[in-house]
């Protein structure tokens, strides 16, 4: 694995000589525009960061928790769980903090430890993503693509869970 990158590099480099492109003015290129890229994914990525604090700091995330816990128990996710998929949509590391809690609380080889590493490592932070792949393109109708993430997220929740269940 580790020849895997250089040889990419100089399969690329080989190429691109031998299409006779000034390899590096084309990378300096590239390079002013993911800069560019980079500073304007800062003004989404803040938001998302500020609403997650919001949501967790209000105790707005505890009463979300409490309220579809038994939606999710009804669904076949382990009410334990309910703040994981909560998290993951939005932060990857808060998910990650609640995943280790989780493990350490039932141990490693529980079925809510399962599902949980199932669930974390299947799903996506849906948000964070959204505002990396959209901002780019500056598109304004995010709500179908993300509400079909989100679904299609929650459908793969009770699947893994019920695989979990019967593994």
């Amino acid at each position: 694995m580790q020849y895997i990158i250089p040889a990419i590099f100089i399969l690329v480099f080989v190429f691109a000589a031998a299409k006779k492109v000034r390899v590096y003015d084309e990378f300096s290129e590239g390079v002013k525009e993911a800069v560019k890229f980079t500073f304007s994914l800062i003004p989404c990525l803040a938001a998302i960061f500020m609403m997650c604090e919001l949501f967790e700091i209000s105790g707005l995330s505890g009463g979300v928790t409490n309220l579809l816990s038994p939606v999710f128990s009804a669904l076949g996710i382990p009410p334990e769980l309910t703040k994981l998929v909560l998290i993951k949509p939005f932060s990857g590391s808060g998910s990650l903090a609640y995943l280790t809690a989780v493990i350490e609380e039932h141990g490693a080889d529980s079925y809510i430890s399962r599902c949980a590493c199932v669930l974390y490592g299947s799903s996506e932070t849906v948000f964070y993503i959204s505002a990396v792949y959209f901002a780019g393109l500056k598109v304004k109708k995010l709500a179908v693509p993300i509400v079909i993430v989100l679904v299609s997220t929650l459908l793969s929740t009770v699947i893994a869970c019920l695989l979990c269940k019967l593994i």
